[in-house]
């Protein structure tokens, strides 16, 4: 009771002796966390008013997004130390529903089971999650505890409506943002997987928050310009074309440096080698990004080569490696949701998740 007194303002006093008692049928019911589960655990499934209880959630009078915002300073409260770094995970992920009144379902790539060749459709709707990442004592482990989570209908959705149609780019770009105003003086990372690599989504958000994500090989890097002399002209955005990654890769002058990784997709103590730098990375018609990009190859062979970005030139690559592999406990959660609240996500995993999915889930 003590915890949740933070999210009393949020509610009616009615309504928030409603929400105590829905909190405590979903603690303690098993499989699906409906309303009628709740009820049911609780012995109130016969109650007259049991359609007060469903109010709760279908008149939304109270703010999901403001919860949210509660929820988030709570945790770091409890396991996020004063000064340092608040790591957040991004991931969008599908629930499987279907019926008449589901106005936002859509159709997308399954990537579980799909491949190169193989495309298979999945219907439903997709969500796009925001989680801390934390190790929590008592489970000596990093856990990715979601606080926030956001509705990203398919274009189709936006067909005949007023509003111009968002893309999954947007709803991340507007949860960035949202979690700097609710954390104005905390140093934010935001790790997500390949699909939120895009120019446009890091000028918009670099400002505010250091993304961390993965990068292609082939990506366009370029040098910083250099101070433009006094003449005519627009100064330049972009100096000399940088070297290519792959061509990084297999030059024998770069200097690696060996680091011991303590959890890699489900290993322990992992060694690997990195080289890092820093470039712009920059297309036409959008403002080039400063980034710090990091190469790390496996001196075993087993994984292929990885590259990665921060938009903080200042970070570590220690730092850098560690905070992408904790993404995968986004994952984990997701798993864990489907096990133990019985929704049927469809996570959408990355090509680090397909390698070690047999073992760490």
């Amino acid at each position: 009771m003590a915890r949740l007194a933070v999210f009393t303002d949020l509610f009616t006093r009615p309504t928030w002796l409603n929400v105590l008692t829905l909190l405590a049928g979903v603690i303690l019911a098993p499989g699906r966390r409906t309303v009628t589960a709740a009820l049911r655990i609780l012995g109130r499934e016969r109650d007259r008013d049991f359609c007060t209880f469903h109010r709760v959630l279908n008149r939304v009078a109270w703010s999901s997004r403001a919860a949210a915002g509660h929820l988030l300073l709570l945790l770091i409260k409890v396991f996020v130390p004063a000064g340092e770094a608040v790591v957040i995970g991004l991931d969008d992920t599908i629930e499987r529903r279907w019926g008449p009144k589901i106005s936002a379902r859509g159709i997308y790539r399954d990537p579980v089971r799909s491949s190169k060749g193989h495309f298979v459709k999945a219907s439903g709707l997709r969500w796009l999650s925001a989680m801390l990442l934390v190790r929590v004592p008592w489970a000596d482990r990093v856990m990715a505890l979601p606080f926030l989570t956001l509705l990203a209908p398919s274009k189709r959705f936006y067909d005949g409506k007023s509003r111009s149609p968002k893309t999954l780019l947007d709803w991340a770009r507007q949860a960035a943002r949202q979690i700097r105003r609710w954390l104005p003086d905390r140093y934010i990372v935001l790790v997500a997987d390949s699909a939120f690599a895009a120019i446009e989504f890091l000028a918009a958000v670099r400002k505010h928050v250091c993304v961390v994500t993965r990068l292609r090989l082939d990506a366009n890097l370029f040098e910083f310009p250099r101070p433009k002399r006094k003449a005519r002209g627009r100064p330049p955005i972009r100096g000399k074309p940088h070297k290519k990654l792959s061509a990084i890769l297999k030059d024998r002058n770069v200097s690696w440096t060996r680091y011991r990784v303590s959890l890699w997709y489900g290993r322990t103590n992992r060694t690997v080698e990195i080289a890092t730098g820093t470039a712009l990375w920059y297309r036409g018609g959008v403002p080039p990004v400063p980034i710090r990009w990091l190469l790390v190859r496996d001196p075993t062979g087993e994984l292929d080569p990885q590259a990665f970005l921060a938009t903080d030139l200042n970070a570590h690559p220690r730092d850098i490696l560690a905070w992408f592999v904790s993404r995968w406990q986004v994952e984990v959660t997701f798993e864990e949701v489907r096990a133990h609240l019985g929704v049927k996500w469809t996570p959408v995993l990355g090509p680090e998740a397909k390698l070690e999915k047999g073992r760490s889930v």
